[in-house]
């Protein structure tokens, strides 16, 4: 059970970081908000993006670590 969180945890930090980036190119690009628009991009990608895919990585990691067991260490 450890074993698959954390496998989650390290799924949802690389879901987190690439949420981050690629909101915030989205936001950038077609933001049409000219006033503060590195501010917008900022927070939306950190409150946003960010949590959005960290979510999604962790599931995806608890999952995948559930269907791919580990080798028996058991043998030698």
């Amino acid at each position: 059970m450890l074993r698959h969180t954390f496998s989650g945890v390290l799924w949802a930090i690389l879901g987190y970081i690439l949420g981050v980036v690629v909101c915030w190119v989205l936001v950038t690009s077609f933001s049409s908000n000219r006033h503060d628009e590195s501010v917008e991009a900022v927070m939306t990608a950190f409150f946003a993006g960010g949590p959005a895919l960290a979510i999604v990585g962790f599931i995806f990691g608890v999952v995948r670590s559930m269907r791919h067991p580990s080798p028996d260490r058991s043998r030698g």
